[in-house]
């Protein structure tokens, strides 16, 4: 089986926010982190070409799959923001009802800006993805 194409760095995330394009998206980026820190209580680490991501999971699949993942984090896009709630198998309906204007993929919560959220529900979310990727596989910090 194939290595993750997507692993953890040693980009400098303060470095890496700093870049990001449009302006607005660094200022949002650096609001993220701060949600994200607090809610996980996790030092970040960018993983492959611009995730940050906090905290850290194995996962072993009956394929026979395994390898390491970030527990969480986000990729500040230029047209959204992709907010990684990980592995994605619980039904987090009621608290996305309530985050604001969003939409979903498989493991994902886009945000086309930060103002368009509730970041108070955002943090709930973090800490309630984390709850449940840790009753599958144990979450460590980086």
């Amino acid at each position: 089986m194939g290595e993750n194409k997507t692993r953890p760095t040693n980009v400098d995330v303060d470095s890496f926010i700093a870049t990001l394009d449009p302006p607005r998206r660094v200022d949002e980026a650096r609001r993220l982190d701060a949600v994200f820190r607090d809610a996980t209580g996790f030092v970040p680490q960018i993983w492959g070409e611009g995730i940050v991501g906090y905290g850290r999971y194995h996962y072993h699949y009956a394929s026979g799959r395994e390898g390491d993942f970030l527990a969480t984090g986000f990729a500040p896009r230029k047209a959204r923001h992709s907010i990684y709630i990980m592995p994605g198998y619980a039904d987090f309906g009621e608290i996305l009802r309530r985050i604001g204007k969003h939409r979903t993929g498989k493991s994902c919560l886009y945000v086309n800006k930060l103002e368009d959220i509730d970041i108070d529900v955002l943090a709930e979310l973090i800490r309630a993805g984390l709850a449940d990727l840790a009753r599958r596989w144990p979450v460590k910090p980086v």
